[in-house]
């Protein structure tokens, strides 16, 4: 019988402990920013019921939705007339539940069914993975993760500014410079279509908008003609694809091309509130400019973003200096829990795609040697005695808060310097007979190879001065 070669699905991926220690770097400064503008944690299961999740990403997502097959003999329940009914209808027989797509959706669920143990607005913030089947490429997987914030249950535009504010926060304590938080509005969209004469057909022109970036300008003509939007209602969005000028200007033009449309009037008071927000709050990313000159928080009447959910302002971020989509992306929802009987209830939130993070900040090679290392001192040996020498130093190190390994077998010493360079540990303590009579131990700095030779106490100060 032959032995089956392991392997892992398509789009999956395991993360070695050099991985797993940079993406920690990236979810702890993500945490901590949450945490300081008022966001509590939450976690929701892996599974949803089916019915939770169809309907809330559009015909194109829901084609995307893991589905998990029921258990036990889940074709005993279906007849030859099931199957011949189509795909469709042969799922809702063979399959109730799926992985969840995004925690968007499973968040507002939450709120559903807890809203009388929550206080108003509820802000949480949620990290965890989501799957979704999509073709695997460069920057997206089937399993990632996503880092959520939300609040629920207020419509002040205060917490728009306050999702910029993170953003610039996070990406600018992860040491990035060059990027760019794109904003726009659903009812400037809705404003466009009507003004144009297509009015209610914004969810058409918004999907083929939002593949501006990828098919061009005759790419998007000709997927608009095909959803049957008008030839002349195509050529007067056009002009909306080069607008130019400062966020100011670029909404006081906007208002000539939106004229009376009450969406559109809608749309234009919402961002110049945010503005306003921002102003006041001194915020970075109107005063910080990226190194093309713009501040890095953009109006861009072109961004759509194709989830049906939004209906208010909606963002997206770019980094600007390596080829890679999206990085972060959200927006306001008024209607989503209504899917779930509790209509009414406002919410905003974002997302950051912390596997795109990661290869940006490769690429960049931003990682700080801090949030490569795991242990700091690795004490070598030479003997049982030696050993037994080491063990109270060892717990010494680690109550000062130090992280630290005894190598574990009394090896040659190329070997232990040799397992010491594997793991980029940064100090070796050597402990042989010459030490352990003075009480005077070997510190080796592994980068410069300098070498003191201190008391533990001494040592113990010096590496918590260099943390």
């Amino acid at each position: 019988m032959s032995k089956e070669k392991p392997s892992i699905p398509k789009g999956t991926r395991d993360f070695g402990p050099a991985v797993v220690v940079k993406r920690n770097y990236i979810f702890s400064i993500i945490r901590r920013t949450f945490e300081k503008f008022g966001y509590l944690p939450l976690e929701t299961p892996a599974m949803e019921q089916l019915s939770v999740l169809t309907g809330k990403y559009g015909d194109e997502g829901d084609q995307l939705i893991f589905k998990i097959l029921n258990s036990g003999d889940y074709l005993g329940k279906t007849t030859p007339a099931d199957i011949e009914q189509g795909s469709k209808h042969l799922i809702r027989k063979i399959s109730e539940k799926a992985l969840r797509y995004d925690l968007t959706v499973p968040f507002a669920r939450f709120v559903v069914m807890n809203r009388n143990e929550i206080t108003f607005p509820f802000k949480r913030y949620q990290i965890q993975p989501v799957w979704r089947a999509d073709r695997p490429q460069k920057g997206r997987y089937r399993e990632f993760y996503q880092c959520d914030a939300d609040v629920v249950g207020t419509n002040s535009l205060l917490c728009e500014a306050e999702i910029v504010q993170m953003i610039d926060e996070v990406l600018t304590t992860l040491g990035l410079t060059d990027f760019t938080i794109k904003i726009n509005h659903r009812g400037v969209l809705a404003g466009i279509a009507e003004a144009i004469g297509e009015k209610g057909r914004e969810g058409d022109i918004c999907v083929a908008i939002d593949k501006l970036d990828k098919i061009g300008k005759e790419g998007v003509r000709k997927e608009l003609l095909e959803r049957g939007i008008s030839a002349d209602a195509v050529s007067k969005l056009e002009p909306l694809y080069t607008l130019e000028g400062n966020n100011q200007e670029l909404l006081q033009q906007l208002q000539t091309i939106l004229g009376n449309t009450e969406e559109g009037k809608r749309g234009l008071k919402d961002l110049n509130d945010v503005w306003t927000y921002l102003d006041n709050l001194g915020s970075n990313a109107l005063t910080t400019a990226n190194p093309s000159g713009n501040p890095r928080l953009q109006l861009d009447v072109t961004l759509a973003r194709g989830l049906s959910y939004y209906t208010g302002c909606i963002f997206e971020v770019k980094v600007n200096n390596v080829s890679m989509g999206s990085i972060s992306g959200g927006g306001r929802y008024d209607n989503l829990t209504g899917m779930f009987g509790l209509p009414g209830v406002s919410g905003v939130g974002f997302s950051f795609g912390v596997d795109r993070i990661y290869d940006v900040l490769e690429e960049l090679d931003l990682f700080p040697v801090s949030a490569q290392l795991s242990t700091k001192v690795l004490i070598v040996q030479f003997d049982k005695e030696s050993e037994l020498y080491a063990l109270p130093l060892l717990q010494k190190l680690r109550d000062a808060g130090i992280s630290s390994e005894l190598y574990p077998e009394a090896a040659k010493l190329k070997k232990q310097m040799g397992y010491a360079d594997q793991k980029n540990i940064p100090f070796v303590l050597l402990v042989g007979s010459e030490e352990m009579a003075s009480g005077k131990l070997k510190l080796r700095d592994m980068q410069t190879g300098e070498q003191d030779e201190l008391y533990i106490d001494d040592i113990i100060a010096q590496l918590k001065e260099i943390a």
